[in-house]
């Protein structure tokens, strides 16, 4: 990865991280403050309070995703970020159930997720886009691990309130991020001249490739939801620990899973076996919900399930907002990462949901058999799926410097490019005076035509 790929992906990668401690530092913690609060709220109440997130996550996912391709990625991550921090003042500037409720829900309203990835995406080339993507899984899954082990000090020193607070200062701060580390990329695909062939919503929902990965991501978020709500209760009974000494088991398991993950990861990129990989992650979590139903209750056998869960969980989080940008349009891919996105953010309520219901109903063997026929349902349309396009990138430098201050010089360019045989995708990038183009693997690419566009007689290509 180049130095920009990695700043990119690494800055955006905390914006991200933010958006997940904003809901998982609470959740140990939310239920005890509640039953402290005016007018004793009830379980549906807090269930509400901490659920509200999640559905206006699900409900502004694809329009801020839309709006990403028109208005620029960072206009939008800069909104959402204000509404993220609204909500959180909101919350921890009241005692009132009804208004944290309502704080809560104005923090999910800054969906952001699909624009952060689509600018990930756009920063990023192919062949490193699920190295990238993988910065993102492991900062979701270190700030869980962080939030298991940091919210009971906080509540301690702040409470929850304070916690509320931090993390609206840490949204504002991030909007400063956003400004000044993570670079702006030059996307002339949503340019005048090139609206009219953008696809339209109903060409992507349509999308039998897409569908198949949405429908991967609503699984797997759904099965996560139901299955942590008897994963805690089962290591309190099978292990006697307290609810403040889990991360003592999340933490290393999620390290080791990590481990495992990466050079996976690597080798699948660098021998294009990403669709191997993949579908034999999805049957690798099914064997994890099986080991879970059997092994709930013993302790040792717990620790086993979650080591196999997390190795193939973190592969599948990376994986597939990769597979996502991959096939998706260029000129739609913010409206394909917000459908993506938005059937995450159900998965999460859905699972939350039923995996009550079932727990309720026939216990922790319950969730997990519909956690398995999730995964069973997903491996059967996830194996007649397409591998994802064989693609490289070559990156050129713009010798003329003048055209990088003359935009319509540079639209006109980008058509010409666009309009050679074995190119797919065309990114400009105004910070680093480069193009990269996204071409297919085994076409032959006429390099010094491109080269000569640009003004320039030599080019680099990676």
């Amino acid at each position: 990865m180049t130095p920009l790929e990695i700043r990119s992906s690494l800055s955006l990668a905390s914006i991200y991280g933010l958006r997940m401690l904003g809901m998982f530092l609470i959740l140990p913690i939310f239920a005890i403050y509640a039953e402290g609060l005016p007018g004793s709220p009830s379980a549906f109440q807090v269930g509400l309070a901490l659920g509200a997130y999640g559905l206006t996550q699900a409900l502004f996912q694809l329009p801020f995703g839309m709006l990403s391709d028109r208005y620029g990625r960072k206009n939008i991550i800069y909104i959402g970020l204000l509404l993220f921090a609204l909500g959180s003042f909101v919350s921890g500037y009241s005692n009132d159930i009804h208004i944290i409720i309502l704080g809560r829900a104005i923090q999910g309203a800054g969906a952001i997720s699909a624009a952060i990835t689509a600018l990930v995406a756009d920063l990023t080339r192919d062949e490193h886009r699920t190295k990238a993507m993988a910065m993102i899984g492991a900062t979701i899954g270190i700030t869980f691990a962080l939030s298991l082990m940091g919210a009971p000090l906080l509540n301690k020193l702040i409470g929850v309130p304070g916690i509320f607070i931090l993390t609206g200062l840490l949204s504002l701060l991030a909007i400063l991020v956003v400004r000044f580390v993570v670079p702006t990329p030059l996307t002339l695909t949503t340019s005048k001249v090139l609206k009219a062939s953008q696809p339209s919503f109903k060409s992507i929902l349509k999308n039998t490739q897409l569908s198949r990965l949405n429908f991967g991501i609503f699984a797997l978020h759904a099965a996560q939801m139901a299955m942590f709500i008897v994963v805690p209760i089962a290591l309190a009974t099978s292990g006697g620990l307290d609810v403040n000494q889990h991360w003592k088991v999340y933490l290393p398991v999620l390290l080791s899973s990590f481990v495992f993950m990466v050079p996976i990861i690597i080798l699948s990129e660098k021998f294009d076996k990403s669709k191997l990989v993949f579908i034999s992650s999805i049957f690798l979590m099914l064997i994890a919900q099986l080991m879970f139903g059997v092994l709930i209750h013993v302790f040792w056998g717990l620790i086993a399930s979650l080591f196999v869960y997390f190795v193939a969980f973190n592969i599948l989080e990376a994986s597939l907002p990769s597979l996502i940008s991959k096939i998706a349009p260029p000129s739609a891919k913010g409206t394909a990462i917000g459908v993506y996105n938005t059937c995450q953010s159900l998965g999460v309520f859905f699972g939350g949901l039923l995996g009550g219901f079932l727990a309720d109903l026939g216990g922790s063997f319950s969730v997990f058999s519909f956690c398995a026929i999730l995964m069973t349902l997903w491996a059967t349309f996830a194996l007649s799926m397409k591998a994802p396009p064989a693609i490289k990138t070559l990156m050129f430098m713009i010798k003329n410097k003048s055209l990088l201050k003359n935009t319509k010089q540079l639209a006109l360019i980008e058509l010409k490019l666009q309009e050679m045989k074995g190119v797919r995708d065309v990114m400009i990038l105004l910070e680093e005076g480069r193009v990269m183009l996204k071409v297919n693997k085994h076409e032959t690419i006429h390099e010094a035509s491109i080269i000569q566009l640009l003004g320039g007689k030599h080019g680099v290509s990676q």
